[in-house]
């Protein structure tokens, strides 16, 4: 199966267009090939979007928000398909997959909500027989720029947040993960979404990614990815004056204090840790554990581990699916030889997994680490795999320390029984999401989700606050005195 973009309410057809293979991380089978696509493809569909925006703008939002209804009850009715081929593509369990697959469903409904809503404010003149408001604006084109390791569910985020808001997209998915797209543009096709609202253009970052930034009818970039790479996109998109949303990398870490539910804790962590492998922005790759309760966590943890089952994730029972590529396993061992050569000690794991039908797949062994320093390479940067370092405090307020004392400030979680305990540290702790006895992962839609420091630039997914991305402030003055009335002047 060859994916091709899909511009104006049509697919573009393959010409003389180059494609790379996508395949599957758990065997390493083909599943279709991607193209590569080029600057002029990208101009195709800013063109596209641009003519479409025009009328889509003046579509009343309750109308455009029943095209999400529509696509949300697409999505709903399709959700064991898309579970599937996004658990084949990108390798999460396929449990997470429908989970991923919800998440959609839930923004679709969610945003379409907003369609009779798009809240701005009235407020009252300082000047007599005056009326003033505000409302929320259209900024026309937007292109959206997603990550692997979430392919339908961060798409959702940015998407559906600018359709309700009357603006039109470009959305360029990740090349390792494509057919997620091309399964919801086809869900685009079946609601009857107006052409030009919705395109697809696959292809690098490098082509597809930059000529979107620098096209002057694209007014808005929404980027989810490293942080490497986050920072390129706003130093071009600056240069261009773009409003750029930026949701980048993590460093999250659980606290666990000495009056822990410890059970409790020891669920949370596994699955913050490990669920997609690793894989999540906001996975927990750092444990800041009272030095009272190391030991009994420690012990606890290698317990629980040994109980996590590792295969193909359309495997009901495996609970930890492969990493998406080799390159992935490359980075990740080397992360745990700089642990090592740090000095922390390795209790588990720490290796790629090759034996048997693993062998064809990219797996790597659930690996912690323990008496690692709060400074050392493996608690400060991103490793983006299944790899945790335990880290040993004495107090509250060290473990706050630690925690913010990393470059990223997505998410963080503490667990413990005491009320002053939590409340102190949902108000210190310096990350964009805080968890109260639940781990580092598990956000729902309906509130803002994004980071501090080297995790993003200020800007939300998710939410109401998504629309402050894909909208603009209009400031509005009615005057009806049948006079000129002069404000801060005749009102004095």
């Amino acid at each position: 199966m060859q994916l091709n973009n899909y511009i104006g309410g049509k697919w573009q057809d393959a010409g003389e267009a180059n494609y790379v293979p996508v395949t599957n991380p758990a065997n390493g089978e083909e599943l279709a090939q991607v193209r590569l696509s080029t600057t002029d493809d990208v101009n195709l569909a800013v063109a596209a979007a641009k003519e479409a925006q025009k009328k889509w703008a003046l579509v009343p939002a309750p109308k455009r928000a029943d095209y999400l209804y529509e696509i949300g009850r697409i999505m709903k009715e399709k959700k064991e398909h898309l579970a599937q081929v996004l658990t084949k593509e990108m390798g999460k369990v396929i449990e997470e997959g429908r989970g991923e697959v919800q998440e959609g469903i839930d923004m679709a409904f969610y945003m379409a909500g907003e369609g009779r809503r798009l809240f701005g404010q009235t407020t009252p003149s300082e000047l007599a027989d005056k009326f003033a408001m505000s409302v929320r604006a259209p900024i026309g084109v937007v292109g959206l720029i997603t990550p692997w390791n979430f392919p339908v569910a961060i798409a959702t985020w940015k998407s559906f947040p600018a359709i309700v808001s009357g603006n039109t997209f470009l959305w360029k998915p990740a090349t390792l993960t494509p057919m997620m797209a091309y399964e919801m543009a086809k869900i685009f096709e079946q609601a009857e979404l107006p052409a030009g609202v919705a395109n697809i253009v696959f292809g690098s970052g490098s082509t597809v990614g930059t000529a979107m930034i620098e096209h002057p009818d694209v007014k808005v970039i929404s980027f989810t990815g490293s942080t490497q790479t986050g920072r390129s996109v706003a130093e071009l998109g600056g240069r261009h004056l773009k409003k750029v949303s930026l949701e980048m990398g993590g460093k999250n870490a659980v606290i666990v204090m000495d009056d822990a539910d410890m059970g409790l804790a020891v669920e949370g962590i596994l699955w913050s840790a490990f669920g997609t492998a690793g894989q999540r922005c906001t996975a927990c790759s750092r444990v800041i554990v009272h030095k009272d309760v190391k030991e009994e966590l420690e012990t606890r943890l290698l317990e629980a581990m040994e109980h996590l089952t590792i295969g193909d994730g359309m495997d009901e029972s495996v609970k930890i699916g492969p990493v998406i590529n080799k390159q992935a396993l490359e980075k990740i061992q080397s992360y745990v030889q700089i642990g090592k050569d740090d000095g922390a000690t390795l209790l588990a794991g720490g290796e790629i997994l090759s034996e048997g039908e693993l062998s064809q797949g990219n797996y790597y062994a659930p690996t912690l680490f323990t008496n690692v320093a709060r400074d050392s390479r493996i608690a400060q940067e991103e490793i983006f795999g299944p790899v945790v370092s335990l880290i040993e405090v004495s107090s509250l307020d060290e473990a706050i320390e630690v925690n913010n004392s990393v470059a990223f400030g997505l998410s963080s979680s503490i667990y413990s029984r005491d009320v002053n305990t939590v409340f102190k540290a949902q108000r210190d702790l310096d990350t964009g999401i805080v968890y109260i006895n639940a781990g580092t992962t598990g956000a729902e839609i309906h509130l803002p989700f994004g980071g501090t420091k080297g995790t993003g630039n200020g800007h939300r997914d998710s939410g109401v606050a998504a629309l402050d991305v894909y909208t603009e402030w209009k400031s509005i003055y009615v005057d009806f005195s049948g006079k000129l009335q002069r404000a801060q002047i005749d009102n004095l």
